[in-house]
């Protein structure tokens, strides 16, 4: 019996724009913030950012996480006892299965201790409400290729990027002819076909 290959999945759910939530709990505020990212240096500079802004806070806890798979995360509780800030807030994402995600939750302390359960609870729907407040979509994951062709070959190459919906991000046409485009999971086995006749290389 012959084996049926399974269809490449290669799209997945984030946000598109900043958003922000709130919780309040015993004279505590927790601010949330979630910001769509892509790179961990992203995630450092907007946590950076985050700290000066609101330096006067007690804590700024957060969790990410990046790509397709999500398999790249980070979940980090700023001093916070263990696994009571950074957890919960990276369990609202795995919930809602976003990726490329990053939420930060400032604390400002209220004067009266929230204890273990409390503070679970407040960073979980602090991130719940930012989550909430945004606006979920659909990312697909792509790998960029370079093509290079000659001009007699520029029709086929044309007509390949839009019949795959391609659109390049990078075009060169001096003695040879180059073009830079981002093609989906999917897509790449039908792409390399399609242009098997040109010099097709993944850019690193």
């Amino acid at each position: 019996m012959d084996s049926v290959a399974k269809p490449v999945t290669d799209s997945y759910k984030s946000i598109a724009a900043p958003s922000r939530g709130l919780y309040k709990d015993k004279g505590s505020k927790f601010l949330s913030f979630a910001y769509p990212v892509s790179s961990q240096e992203q995630v450092k500079d907007i946590v950076s950012s985050l700290k000066k802004e609101y330096f006067d806070a007690r804590h700024h806890c957060y969790a990410y996480r990046l790509g397709l798979s999500g398999d790249t995360w980070r979940a980090n509780d700023d001093g916070e006892p263990s696994s009571t800030a950074g957890r919960p807030i990276l369990g609202q994402i795995l919930s809602a299965e976003l990726s490329d995600i990053l939420i930060v939750v400032v604390r400002y302390f209220g004067g009266i201790l929230l204890g273990t359960s409390g503070l679970t609870v407040a960073y979980k729907s602090a991130a719940a409400d930012a989550i909430a407040n945004s606006r979920i979509v659909e990312k697909v994951a792509t790998e960029l290729f370079e093509i290079r062709f000659d001009y007699l070959q520029m029709n086929d190459v044309m007509k390949a990027l839009k019949e795959l919906q391609i659109a390049p991000v990078e075009q060169n046409f001096d003695e040879r002819c180059l073009i830079a485009a981002p093609v989906r999971l999917r897509d790449i086995d039908r792409f390399k076909e399609m242009l098997k006749n040109t010099d097709i290389c993944q850019r690193a």
